[in-house]
């Protein structure tokens, strides 16, 4: 089995991931940057993240486990008095694949310029540089309504605890392959009306967003921020790929919620 460890660089993550690569060498596993079996983030879940994109190309070939040296994420779920039994799960045992759903985000510009296709682990969210945002919101074709806001968050569901819960949308359990679209601070009068609720889709339904004036746009993919100019159309649904994290204990999700918001 091939591998590599991606820490958060501060001191603490850096001497576990060294602490891990030094065991799995021992058990003559092979290092391999640009072809890993796992991946194994050391940090947080912005280390998962970035680890994600990174890899995102290759997602139907390799797996993802997470150790945490800070809070407790929803995707780093080994602590660092963990290390030795998790090295020696990956070197011995075969481990239970389980896959979630990933949001895939088309953007479509005017002119010349190419369409762009990426692939989010918790979210997108659509602000205006200047002001509020106008935008036409299709499903499945049809016009649902026009927003006038803040900005727009679609997220996965292993997303919706992040961004999409202080929101105020709903928080949905990984296996189900759907996308939710919150709203941004609506705005409500005789010419603007949105359902002010949280949307959840199931998978093959498509929410498309529609620009009604000319503006740039700041898209945010997960931890990724990008200007977005000349935009004709945003395009989200459930994607083809799905992500897949390497279990070899049982990880639930409802405990995991109660742990993060609840009981702390």
């Amino acid at each position: 089995m091939k591998y590599v460890v991606r820490s958060r660089g501060d001191h603490e993550s850096n001497v576990i991931s060294q602490k891990i690569k030094n065991y799995l060498q021992e058990f003559q596993l092979i290092e391999s940057k640009e072809a890993p079996d796992i991946v194994i983030s050391v940090g947080g879940d912005g280390t998962l993240l970035e680890a994600f994109h990174q890899y995102n190309h290759r997602l139907d070939e390799m797996s993802f486990v997470g150790v945490h040296t800070g809070h407790l994420g929803f995707y780093a779920d080994w602590q660092p008095d963990e290390v030795e039994k998790l090295v020696i799960h990956i070197a011995k045992t075969p481990f239970k694949v389980v896959e979630y759903p990933l949001l895939e985000v088309i953007i479509r510009h005017y002119g010349e310029k190419k369409s762009e296709r990426y692939l989010a682990l918790n979210e997108c969210s659509v602000k205006s540089t200047e002001g509020s945002i106008v935008m036409d919101i299709e499903i499945r074709g049809e016009l649902f309504e026009t927003f006038r806001g803040d900005g727009l968050c679609i997220s996965t569901p292993s997303g919706s605890t992040a961004y999409n819960k202080a929101l105020g949308g709903a928080i949905l359990h990984p296996s189900l392959a759907s996308i939710q679209l919150a709203e941004m601070a609506s705005i409500n009068n005789r010419v603007y009306r949105t359902v002010g609720s949280p949307l959840v889709l199931p998978q093959h339904h498509t929410c498309l967003l529609r620009p009604i004036k000319e503006a740039d746009f700041q898209v945010t993919i997960d931890h990724l921020t990008l200007l977005q100019q000349d935009v004709k159309s945003i395009q989200c649904r459930v994607a083809e790929e799905k992500v897949r994290f390497a279990r070899f204990r049982p990880f639930p999700f409802w405990k995991r919620v109660k742990e993060s918001f609840v009981t702390g």
